[in-house]
């Protein structure tokens, strides 16, 4: 392969490569394409015949199916999470609660280096003095009422957030904004031309974020079933919903770290260190009484059936999840729930560009990007065949899967993702105790 070279507008040149072989799925659909073509980073060709011209790499897929780079809709960074994503797929990440200092790193990263996933951030998140997620993250910026709305978004897009974050009520174990503050963020945000993100935790919190008009929702709601009015407002107004399966069974109690550890195709790239972390469980947890996991696939089965368009996230890194590697385990919890295998892949592709205005990727087509994997067997079947990577290219640049595992990278990533968990564990159990014996959120 030959040498990237560093440009001036963010890119690596590389030998035109040409796919041969290959089934194409373009971001929505199969196409009767069999060739895939690219060079300096954008895809130049996509044919039923080969591509290839004389000079180019020709790599021959076996039958094997072409897909655009993966988009994790829904991390928190910690460092090394980027190299660690781009290991398995994930071309680009979407953040959605990070300190200043740590966003600017990675996306200088992003910008300068061909062997990390690109990312886009909200920065840091509007919540109230002492709310969620003060216990990861405090000291940040905060507000307690409707009139600092404006203030707070325009402080954020000075800071080069991407779309705007907002932290709904949850479940009355921390403070929480106020249902006029929501709305005056939404207004706020909309007028400067953000996407705006919700997290919730509750049915009532669901409820609240869809009355303030938020475009995007954070996360399913396991405390009840939702209401059938509720999700076909949601439908007609156009909200989509990132559910976060991966990271909602291991609270809830299902063993979804030893899922993605108990594949090989996964653990091979995962490295020792990791597969430990992601089957020590989540203690702080534990001894509580928590919703059934089963309500959380119920639910975003009754989103899917009215046709609420879903995304793809992990949530990563929380407790149970890894960078990377549970976007494959959220990719089969979607099919689990009844959506079709073109349809998941479309949340990990096609949609999240879509929503979050990334108009250059997310689709195999002339003029995207070239970020795209290769895997063996068809994931159109057998949604699980995302797993079996055989290629990944980064704007037209070879990933080495090989290389994060026991790097230095990785061990920062370690250290960092231990402290981190320590703090959530500790935060909640103290919560907890405050408030007695009662059902989790």
């Amino acid at each position: 392969m030959v040498e990237p070279v560093h440009v001036s507008e963010g890119r690596w040149r590389a030998a035109a490569t040409t796919i041969v072989n290959a089934k194409v799925f373009d971001g929505t659909k199969s196409q009767n394409w069999t060739s895939v073509r690219f060079a300096d980073g954008l895809i130049t060709e996509c044919s039923a015949a080969s591509a290839a011209q004389e000079g180019d790499e020709v790599i021959d897929a076996g039958g094997g199916t072409v897909l655009p780079g993966l988009i994790d809709a829904h991390v928190h960074l910690v460092p090394g999470a980027l190299a660690q994503s781009l290991t398995f797929g994930v071309t680009t990440v979407l953040d959605m609660f990070s300190k200043l200092d740590l966003v600017a790193r990675a996306k200088e990263q992003a910008g300068s280096r061909p062997d990390v996933a690109d990312v886009r951030s909200s920065g840091v998140g509007a919540t109230a003095p002492g709310g969620h997620p003060s216990m990861m993250y405090a000291p940040f910026p905060t507000l307690t009422a409707a009139d600092q709305a404006e203030q707070f978004v325009a402080e954020r897009i000075a800071e080069g957030s991407d779309y705007l974050k907002i932290i709904s009520g949850t479940g009355g174990l921390w403070p929480s904004l106020d249902s006029e503050t929501i709305k005056a963020l939404v207004t706020a945000a909309h007028a400067r031309g953000l996407v705006v993100v919700a997290h919730v935790s509750s049915t009532a919190g669901l409820e609240e974020v869809v009355s303030a008009g938020v475009d995007v929702v954070a996360h399913v709601p396991a405390d009840a079933e939702l209401d059938k009015d509720l999700v076909e407002r949601m439908a007609e107004a156009g909200i989509v919903v990132g559910p976060t399966l991966a990271t909602i069974e291991n609270t809830l109690g299902e063993p979804g770290g030893a899922a993605v550890v108990g594949d090989p195709r996964l653990a091979a790239a995962l490295g020792d260190a990791w597969a430990r972390r992601l089957t020590s469980g989540a203690s702080g947890w534990r001894g509580r009484e928590m919703p059934p996991y089963s309500r959380a696939e119920d639910n975003v089965r009754r989103l899917a059936d009215a046709g609420v368009t879903l995304l793809a996230g992990t949530d990563a890194p929380n407790p149970g999840t890894v960078f990377g590697a549970s976007l494959h385990r959220e990719l089969e919890l979607l099919v689990r729930c009844g959506i079709s295998p073109a349809q998941a892949l479309a949340a990990a592709t096609s949609e999240p560009a879509r929503v979050f205005g990334l108009a250059d990727r997310g689709r195999v087509a002339p003029g995207q990007r070239a970020d795209l994997v290769l895997v063996s067997g068809n994931p159109l079947t057998d949604i699980t065949a995302t797993r079996a990577i055989e290629r990944i290219w980064r704007a037209g640049t070879a990933c080495d899967r090989r290389a994060f595992v026991a790097s230095t990278a990785e061990a920062e990533q370690l250290d960092a993702f231990d402290a981190q968990v320590a703090k959530v564990v500790a935060a909640v159990r103290e919560r907890w105790s405050d408030f007695g014996p009662r059902k989790a959120p």
